[in-house]
Formats: structure tokens, sequence, C-alpha cells
């Protein structure tokens, strides 16, 4: 062994050395016998030691190697079949919308703003969701509609409170709310940088988006003029008195145009958007006569309403009568 080799080299190299010293005395000689003693375990320990170091950095070396061979896996890491599916799933985008949702309205009138939207979301062909709210409130001025995909819309919901729940912690006080809150406007430009950013990079949002409210003073205080602006999925905006998404562009906006006064009252605002609603749910396919009222006034701030039925009539002539007087039901 190491140890007995060690000890026979030493013990070799003590006696040549006593003996080219010759003969001494007996006092001397038990002291340098002690002493080389004292050398002897000395130099075995450091050569013990020195000689178990690379054993143990062998050792080392090995228990590594075994542990990052290819398939092993941590107890704090992923499984293979789960690092398999990251690492070949390709990054993935919205290529078009699923489940939508359709017209989105929107009105000034004399004391605020409102809101109109049914609450069917589509797959498709199929009306698979009934009870879809697409009518939120950011905060206490700001209202925000939205058509296109419901799971888009979900996504712009959660960012906008996350925004507003930094704006609360961040303030200079956490009992003046109010002067904290983004006001409409700006909820309405950072959409538009949103979508403009998400379109750029190839990956839109896909709705169009209706922010109302009201606009805000240099003070932080609220201001008495009302807004209403929309962006659409490439970042595309405008404001205006009167406004519709989706297909309600093509049915509604031209009736709200020629109905639409300025000084409208809250009532004839809300007769005007109901009416709009009903037309909406005879000619288009993806609407629904289920629908949300939301409004947005300075002095009560945004209320949104439950989703209730429209009364709806079906005996209008162009209804029952053949289609093209040519004596069929109107099918091919």
């Amino acid at each position: 062994s190491i140890t007995d080799t060690t000890l026979d080299f030493w013990k070799t190299a003590v006696g040549k050395r006593n003996r080219d010293r010759g003969n001494e005395n007996d006092n001397g000689g038990s002291e340098i016998s002690q002493c080389n003693k004292i050398i002897l375990r000395s130099s075995i320990r450091s050569t013990i030691s020195i000689s178990t170091i690379p054993s143990y950095f062998l050792i080392f070396l090995l228990v590594m190697s075994l542990s990052l061979q290819s398939g092993g896996t941590s107890s704090r890491g992923l499984s293979t079949e789960t690092n398999n599916a990251l690492t070949a799933a390709p990054n993935q985008a919205t290529t078009r919308p699923i489940t939508t949702g359709t017209s989105v309205l929107g009105i000034k009138y004399r004391n605020g703003v409102m809101l109109a939207a049914d609450t069917l979301v589509s797959y498709g062909s199929m009306a698979k969701y009934k009870n879809a709210k697409r009518l939120l409130n950011v905060n206490s001025r700001t209202l925000v509609g939205a058509s296109g995909e419901y799971s888009d819309l979900q996504s712009i919901s959660q960012l906008l409170k996350a925004n507003a729940l930094s704006d609360r912690c961040t303030s200079d006080s956490l009992y003046e709310e109010e002067t904290n809150e983004e006001c409409a406007k700006e909820v309405w430009s950072y959409l538009r940088a949103v979508m403009y950013n998400r379109r750029s990079k190839m990956n839109p949002l896909w709705n169009d988006v209706v922010v109302a409210g009201f606009k805000q003073n240099t003070d932080g205080t609220t201001s008495d003029t009302p807004f209403l602006g929309v962006v659409d999925k490439i970042g595309t905006a405008y404001e205006d008195d009167i406004l519709a998404t989706g297909f309600g562009g093509y049915i509604a906006l031209p009736l709200m145009r020629e109905k639409y006064r300025p000084d409208m009252e809250e009532g004839e605002a809300r007769a005007l958007l109901e009416d709009c609603l009903r037309i909406l749910f005879y000619r288009d396919c993806r609407a629904l006569n289920r629908v949300q009222i939301a409004k947005v006034t300075k002095e009560g701030g945004v209320l949104v309403s439950d989703p209730y039925e429209l009364d709806t009539y079906w005996d209008f002539k162009g209804f029952v009568s053949s289609k093209g007087e040519m004596g069929t039901d109107g099918g091919w």
C-alpha cells in the first residue's frame, strides 16, 4: 500500500543519515531518535494527505459525470416531456379570430357618454356564449367596449386593470384616488400604442376598442368635456360624437347620424342605441337581442347595466312575404 511504501522509504533515509554522522553519545543519540520519530510521523501524514487529494478529486468528477448524463433530470427541473414540448413548439400568434363578438355602439349626449353592445360571442357561425359581457369599466371615469376576439379583449382588460393598480400603488397619496386615475383620453392613447406595437410584431390583438369617458384638467380633476374614441387592431385611432364597430359601422352608424343631436338627453340616447341594436339583431346573424347599456357621467361615474333582452317584432311585411314575389320561401 501507499502507507507501507512511504514508511519503508523514510526508515531507509533516516538510517543512512545516522550512519553518515557516526556514533554519538547516548543523550545525543536519544534526542536524534526522538526527532527522527517526529519527522517521520509528520512526513507520513503529509504524504498520505497529499496522495489522497487526487483520489477525492477523481471521485468528485465521477459523481458529476453521472449526474450530468443525458436524460438525467433535477428534482426542481421540468420533466423530459415538458422540456421537449417547450423546445419543439415554435412561437405562436393568433392568425385569425376564433371566438368573436360583434358591434359596439357609442354616442355622446348632454351629460355624458353611452355605450351599447350585445352579449353574444360566436364560435364561427355558432352562437356559443350568450352572456359574455363586452363593456368593461376601467376606473371611475373610463369605460371600454370591444368587438372582435374575446380572449384578446380579456387580455386588454387585464392589462388596463394592472396599469390602474400600479398607478394607485405608486401614487403620492392613497386617499386621492380620483386624481391618480387615468382619464379616458389617456387610456385611448395608451391602447393606440399597444395596438400598433402588437401589429408591428405581426401578432395583433384582434379587436376594435371603443373608449368612453371624460378628459382630465391640468390639475388632475375631471373635465366637463366628454370623450369618445376608437382604436382598431392595427393602431388606427380617431374621435367622434358617434361611433360603431363591426357590422354596426354599416347598418347602425347611418341611422345614428340621422337621429343624432349634441344636446340629446340620456333617455333619447338610450332609445336610439336600443333601436340600432334591435335592427342589428334583425340583420346581423352574429348579433343577439340580449344587450348591455353603459354610461359615464361626471357626477355618477361609470355605470354598467345588467344584461337584458330587447323586445322584437317579426311581423314586418318583408319578414313574412315570399322573397322576390316568386311564390317561394326564399331558399335556393
